[in-house]
């Protein structure tokens, strides 16, 4: 994975359809011990946003790697008291080999890019959520042996996730489904360009017919339906969203072998009933597992191996 050596990746179309496959392909050989890789590096993560699987698997792959870790924690850096983030992107430069950042706003995640000449990692935006997409990939490939052709509809919010999802979609030659209430659609920019990279050979659907959209497909996914910073309007967007539960009722309209996914953290009984998420076809916690390991091959191929 040489052409990834030293690249940010601030959304999942930074990588090409060629650079997904190869990250997909080494996540697996990781995962079933086919390969040791060793990186002596330093990885900082700066986080702003609440963190439990993106910290941890970050940090346990890194660890695995024989790197080392390094929590910026805002509360307890100069982050937090108002130091510039350009001035903090500066220094860090100077620090660190790499750096992921969990933030709100894309253009501050961008703003790190330009101010730094190390690697920076997407760990989440309000815009995109490029490593949770990778996992999903990555899962989706371990049921089905391929992606082309495969059908996978989101239910819910219209979100960072679901940009990710589509785009990645469309980058994997996977259709694409996206049921959501009308008013809560992912941004237009990201469908036009899910299209254009798609270029008519898979679909990019978007619907308000939860049914219409689970019909025949081989993945169910679904998110909570106020994201962090939403939490105010939660109480609010609970009976709008009601019928974009992902339940029983909905399972039956996919394909017998379908699976549901779920990026966490869960609100049971809102977005996905207990049943289903304990259920035969939950791929959930094999989804989590595989944020460690499509993560630790994003690490490997930017900062290189000894």
């Amino acid at each position: 994975m040489e052409a990834l050596k030293g690249r940010d990746v601030l959304g999942i179309a930074d990588l090409s359809t060629e650079e997904i496959q190869g990250l997909l392909h080494l996540a697996a050989q990781l995962k079933a011990g086919q390969v040791n890789l060793r990186c002596n590096k330093v990885l900082g993560l700066l986080f702003y946003k609440a963190s439990t699987r993106t910290r941890v698997s970050f940090s346990v792959a890194m660890y695995q790697l024989g790197g080392q870790v390094i929590d910026l924690n805002p509360n307890v850096t100069q982050v937090g008291r108002g130091e510039p983030a350009v001035d903090t992107a500066r220094v860090l430069d100077r620090y660190l080999d790499i750096l992921a950042i969990r933030t709100f706003d894309q253009k501050e995640l961008e703003l790190f890019a330009q101010y730094t000449q190390i690697p920076i990692i997407n760990a989440l935006t309000d815009w995109e959520h490029p490593c949770q997409v990778l996992a999903d990939l990555l899962t989706v490939q371990e049921c089905f042996g391929s992606l082309a052709g495969t059908t996978l509809t989101y239910l819910g919010d219209g979100n960072n996730v679901a940009h990710s999802l589509m785009l990645g979609c469309a980058l994997m030659g996977m259709n694409i489904r996206i049921a959501t209430p009308s008013a809560y659609q992912p941004d237009n920019s990201i469908v036009e360009q899910a299209r254009q990279i798609s270029g008519g050979r898979t679909e990019v659907i978007l619907t308000d017919d939860p049914v219409i959209a689970a019909k025949g497909v081989q993945v169910l996914y679904t998110d909570v339906w106020a994201s962090m910073g939403q939490e105010a309007s939660a109480d609010e967007r609970i009976p709008v969203f009601h019928p974009y539960q992902l339940n029983e009722q909905l399972l039956t309209y996919a394909d017998p072998d379908a699976i549901v996914l779920h990026c966490l953290p869960a609100h049971r009984g809102e977005e996905i009933t207990e049943e289903v998420m304990e259920g035969v076809r939950s791929r959930i916690w094999d989804q989590a597992e595989n944020r460690m390991h499509v993560q630790k091959a994003l690490l490997a191929s930017i900062l290189g191996t000894d």
